[in-house]
């Protein structure tokens, strides 16, 4: 799912039959598994992917097995998320890359809305809609929490938006914008390294340690995984970011960079972050950043 890039086409198999046809709308994201999941998965973790897909339904439905023997010469020889012989789909294949030309065998025999599938969900289907979204849930178990302290969930609630004590607290321990150098208060905004939605409890949504303070275009490269920071303090920027888009933003310099803007204390060593922060950015390499 990491490796889905906007633009690509998606086949959707179920019940032995490819029925709808899907475009990648943005990068993967980790999310809290779905409320709407109930029950379902129960073994799974309650954290995960989210991949943003437009679906349009085909206009008659595709079986695979019917067609396996013009099929089989397109399908990978490994981890092929229809079995070669029979035709069945491969219960250990979620997501599975295949060829243009086993794609082009599969919809040569049916219709679909292209119009509708080029351009639906360019506004809905976005990051920020999306995360938005998923952040107005986990806003709303806060507020109905009742072992929460009236001023613990108002601090919660606020540090949302990088706001009250969390704001107060990344404040102490960062002086500028990493990235860009800014130090103007009314500049800089005060950015979870691990996302607001994912943290696991409320001491982690307040930690100071787990915030750093960002120019707005900085705060979305680096809330978006599109620039992350090495364990030795080298700044990561994405390989699906275009650098003349960089260059634009006037942060051409950022790529394979040492930090240099903020000085901090000594005894944080050569990375210029703290053990603390450190561990959190450790988690924003694994699950944010997109390599």
């Amino acid at each position: 799912m990491r490796r889905a890039s906007p633009g690509e086409l998606v086949l959707s198999y179920a019940n032995q039959e490819i029925r709808f046809l899907g475009r990648v709308a943005d990068f993967a994201f980790t999310a809290p598994k779905p409320e709407e999941f109930g029950n379902a998965g129960a073994y799974w973790n309650e954290e995960g992917w989210l991949l943003p897909v437009y679906w349009v339904p085909l206009a008659s439905p595709i079986q695979p097995k019917a067609i396996i023997d013009r099929l089989r010469p397109y399908l990978p020889d490994r981890y092929s998320p229809i079995h070669p012989r029979t035709g069945y789909g491969n219960q250990k294949a979620y997501l599975a890359r295949i060829s243009s030309d086993a794609f082009n065998e599969i919809v040569a025999g049916t219709a679909f809305d292209e119009v509708r599938l080029s351009s639906g969900g360019s506004n809905s289907l976005r990051y920020e809609v999306a995360s938005e979204l998923l952040d107005d849930t986990m806003e709303r178990q806060i507020k109905a929490d009742i072992k929460l302290e009236d001023t613990v969930r108002n601090s919660l609630v606020l540090a949302r938006r990088g706001q009250g004590k969390f704001r107060s607290n990344v404040a102490q321990i960062e002086r500028c914008c990493r990235l860009t150098g800014i130090s103007d208060p009314l500049l800089l905004i005060a950015s979870h390294i691990k996302p607001w939605r994912l943290c696991a409890s409320a001491s982690e949504r307040l930690d100071g340690n787990n915030g750093l303070l960002l120019t707005p275009d900085a705060d979305h490269l680096f809330d978006r995984g599109f620039v992350s920071f090495a364990e030795n303090g080298d700044v990561l920027v994405s390989s699906r970011v275009n650098r003349a888009d960089l260059t634009r933003l006037g942060l051409e310099h950022i790529a394979g960079s040492r930090l240099g803007f903020c000085e901090a204390p000594k005894a944080w060593g050569a990375s210029g972050f703290s053990t603390r922060q450190n561990a959190y950015l450790d988690y924003h390499r694994r699950e944010i950043f997109i390599s």
